[in-house]
């Protein structure tokens, strides 16, 4: 008895598995609703189905607990497509092998042996079923709610029914707090084809219309990401509905004050408050008008109560008419208030210095603003031109938390191994076969990185040397026999191989040290050579 390494690998690839297909669906129907190839590759079954520890060592007669934990996804395509999900059953097996046994590839480059018990011992295989069930909590009204308008402090409620359309699983609920919405109860838990009324109330804080995002979120047991035989209860999916809502104000239309002064008004003014009655219509009654003074588009019209008021300074240059007859209405102007045309005038010169002064400041900045820039580009690099001149930066997109962990999982390589990854792998490793420049020892910095690491038995398994068993068959004494061992590295670093011989007959073998780069084949030609009769 002696320790050993072992590694789990996930067979997607067996005949008789299953991949999300719906196995209660008839041959034509589930035909018709699921490609199996096109199913099988935007599936990652290494995130679905986890094994923990996937890899380790064994003592002599030790045993140790492994845990599985079935995490089903819903499809890309329904997710983009916006589709109803649809049943998914799973049937897979799972191999755990030890480390160093696998040389059926190496076998078929050399002989073809005949797989016996004996030789399968190394290896165990696990069935593993398990359905996924798609979340089926349909709202009604729903999934766009419009509430009706309503005033500040008032609230308009819509009570809408949440179905579980699943016969088999309750759903578990919790809605996401939003402002100006409220929700009654906020959490709950529909039985398996059952129903449950939940109150939507609006309850506007301040004016406008408010379109929001409601979230739903549905809660389950989930499995921890670094202690994953521990679930926690939290959520694993979610459904948006979509919330409309106005808030009016409490409006009083007020009332035209009659104040003493001049209020005047043409046809193109229009009053938004309610207008006397003397107003109405009276620019366009001809009733009263003098014969000369007709045709007057641009007077002003003045309102009957103004006379008290007629002494204080006007606007010289506006035409006033009275209200029916269109006279040209009497307008004292005080000396003592207004200012002269020459005051005028030169009020107005002030003004257009001052604005003068302020755009030749404006102007004088730009142009040294533009000299500087020019300066600076003026050069035999950029020719005067600036650098990304109309280029848009990329916009940020935010990325789902559980794909970002999916992506770190595969690259730092804590998921569970597949076998279709591995004839991946193998077969990228088999069409880069170097035989010459390989060097004996470590050289370059990365090498010296990669070779100094120790490899987990998981990057052992990926590592084929072979075959196991070597035969020469009858060889005569003084002659040589030289046979084949390969050697693939399916790893993304440096290995450092070397070859101990402790037989005498095969000290002719030569090179016994390699420095294999990332996914590449090579071969060690063993070389037997005795000068002795016997086996």
């Amino acid at each position: 008895p002696e320790p050993m390494d072992w590694v789990a690998v996930l067979q997607d690839n067996a005949v008789g598995g299953e991949m999300g297909t719906d196995i209660q669906k008839g041959t034509d129907a589930a035909l018709q609703d699921l490609n199996y190839r096109e199913n099988k590759s935007e599936l990652e079954v290494s995130t679905l189905i986890s094994c923990t520890p996937n890899e380790g060592t064994l003592d002599a007669y030790q045993k140790i607990v492994v845990t599985l934990c079935f995490s089903p996804k819903q499809l890309k395509r329904n997710v983009k497509h916006d589709r109803t999900p649809s049943r998914q059953d799973y049937a897979l097996f799972l191999k755990f092998e030890a480390v160093g046994s696998t040389d059926d590839f190496l076998q078929r480059l050399t002989v073809d042996d005949k797989l016996t018990r004996e030789n399968c011992l190394h290896k165990v295989e696990l069935a593993l079923t398990g359905s996924g069930l798609p979340v089926m909590l349909t709202f009604s009204p729903g999934p766009a709610i419009n509430f009706m308008e309503c005033y500040m402090g008032e609230h308009t409620d819509i009570i809408c029914t949440l179905k579980n359309e699943c016969d088999i699983l309750p759903v578990s609920f919790a809605f996401c707090k939003i402002a100006h919405y409220n929700i009654c109860p906020e959490k709950g838990k529909v039985k398996a084809k059952s129903s449950q009324d939940v109150l939507f109330s609006f309850l506007p804080r301040h004016m406008g219309t408010f379109k929001v995002k409601q979230i739903v979120d549905i809660i389950g047991p989930v499995a921890k990401k670094d202690c994953v035989p521990e679930l926690v209860i939290r959520s694993f999916h979610q459904i948006h509905l979509k919330f409309s809502g106005t808030c009016k104000s409490v409006t009083k239309k007020p009332m035209l004050k009659t104040s003493l002064g001049v209020l005047v008004s043409n046809k193109e003014d229009h009053y938004s408050y309610v207008t006397p009655m003397a107003l109405l219509k009276s620019d366009q009654t001809q009733i009263h008008d003098h014969v000369l003074n007709r045709n007057l588009d641009c007077a002003l019209i003045t309102l009957p109560n103004d006379r008290p008021a007629s002494i204080r300074p006007s606007e010289r240059h506006n035409n006033y008419r009275t209200i029916f007859t269109k006279v040209a209405r009497y307008n004292y102007v005080d000396p003592e208030y207004s200012y002269t045309a020459y005051e005028e005038l030169e009020k107005q010169v002030n003004k257009d210095y001052y604005a003068d002064y302020i755009h030749s400041l404006r102007n004088h900045r730009l142009n040294k603003e533009c000299a500087r820039i020019f300066e600076k580009l003026n050069n035999p690099v950029d020719l005067g031109l600036k650098p990304a001149s109309g280029l848009k930066s990329p916009q940020l997109k935010a990325l789902r938390q559980d794909k970002l962990e999916e992506d770190a999982d595969l690259e730092n390589g804590n998921g569970l191994l597949t076998s279709q990854k591995l004839e991946e792998i193998k077969y990228k490793s088999v069409g880069k076969e170097v035989n010459v420049g390989f060097n004996a020892v470590p050289s370059s910095p990365q090498e010296h990185e990669d070779c100094s690491l120790i490899l987990t038995p998981k990057q052992l398994h990926q590592i084929f040397i072979g075959p196991s068993t070597i035969d020469f068959g009858e060889v005569c004494v003084h002659s040589t026999s030289i046979r084949k061992m390969h050697i693939v590295n399916n790893l993304p670093i440096h290995v450092w191989i070397q070859v101990g011989i402790e037989s005498e007959e095969l000290q002719q073998t030569s090179p016994l040290s390699h420095v294999m780069p990332p996914h590449s084949q090579t071969y060690i030609p063993v070389v037997f050579e005795t000068d002795k009769l016997g086996n």
